[in-house]
């Protein structure tokens, strides 16, 4: 179904040299086509002059139909976390190295975009990752997460302990450097250096991936989507977790993680002909002649 996209926000990776001539170029060409632009108040710090409404990310529900994010795939990330409650549909235009979610390229953005606005893409849902700790009953952090959540051991040379349950069922307590719970997305991040699967991104599945743990029989799994996964922690000297490692937060000592599939998806939109198969290729270099 053909979208309107009346008002589009440009964001820019933030604190990058050279963001504002692409943006204000692209910002140009929308507005040649009757399309309202509006910026980040982030990104317009790095517009001088800056002839657009200027918005903080939070204050776009409602106001934004569409938002284009030029930057690499960590930009990405901490943009999604933001406006998935908002329900606004996501482009990226790839700054980064490897661009597994910003799949457009600096050259081609306008050409895309222009057939984008005509109603020719491809529209593909993520699932975000909830997570919140509790300490004694209480919550006293929460987060999102659309790569993954990631418990990991800081400074300390030592290992840490937890237990695992899912869906209230004791799994195992393992002894490791730490254990990503990640999202089909986030299974070509963290996890996949980690050993786990890749895992395509249009499944309902939650991903475990032990990080160096201490025996050779604990392997990842994958369990479903609708799963809760609670993680309690047994040793907690300077333990840590982290949320797509923009956001983190320091456990205690009987601290529990409890982690979930979050209501809303991640909407992305991808040009006509998008293939995950061929991002994997060329990403990951199989198609290289060995």
């Amino acid at each position: 179904m053909e979208r309107s996209f009346k008002t589009i926000a440009l964001i820019g990776k933030y604190k990058t040299p050279g963001i504002a001539e692409p943006l204000l170029r692209l910002a140009s060409f929308l507005c040649e086509r009757d399309v309202t632009v509006v910026v980040d108040n982030l990104t317009a710090e790095h517009l001088n002059p800056n002839p657009y409404r200027v918005l903080p990310l939070e204050d776009m529900a409602g106001v934004v139909d569409l938002a284009i994010v030029l930057g690499g795939d960590g930009t990405m990330l901490n943009i999604a976390r933001t406006l998935v409650a908002f329900k606004i549909p996501l482009v990226g235009v790839n700054q980064g190295r490897l661009g597994f979610l910003t799949d457009l390229s600096l050259k081609s953005m306008q050409q895309s975009i222009e057939a984008m606005l005509k109603g020719d893409y491809v529209t593909e849902q993520r699932m975000m990752l909830g997570a919140r700790v509790l300490r004694d009953g209480e919550r006293v952090f929460n987060s999102l997460a659309f790569n993954e959540v990631v418990i990991h051991r800081s400074n300390v040379s030592s290992m840490i302990e937890f237990e695992v349950r899912i869906n209230g069922e004791y799994v195992y307590t393992q002894r490791a450097d730490g254990l990503i719970v990640a999202s089909p997305t986030g299974s070509t991040a963290y996890a996949l250096s980690a050993g786990g699967a890749i895992v395509h991104p249009s499944l309902n599945v939650i991903s475990l991936v032990p990080v160096c743990p201490h025996t050779l029989s604990n392997r990842p799994i994958i369990v479903a989507g609708d799963s809760s996964i609670e993680i309690l922690m047994h040793r907690t000297e300077d333990v840590r977790v982290r949320f797509d490692s923009h956001t983190h937060f320091d456990l205690n000592l009987h601290d529990t993680l409890l982690v979930t599939r979050y209501p809303e998806p991640v909407c992305l939109l991808h040009p006509l002909g998008h293939s995950y198969y061929h991002t994997l290729r060329e990403k990951l270099l199989w198609n290289k002649p060995l």
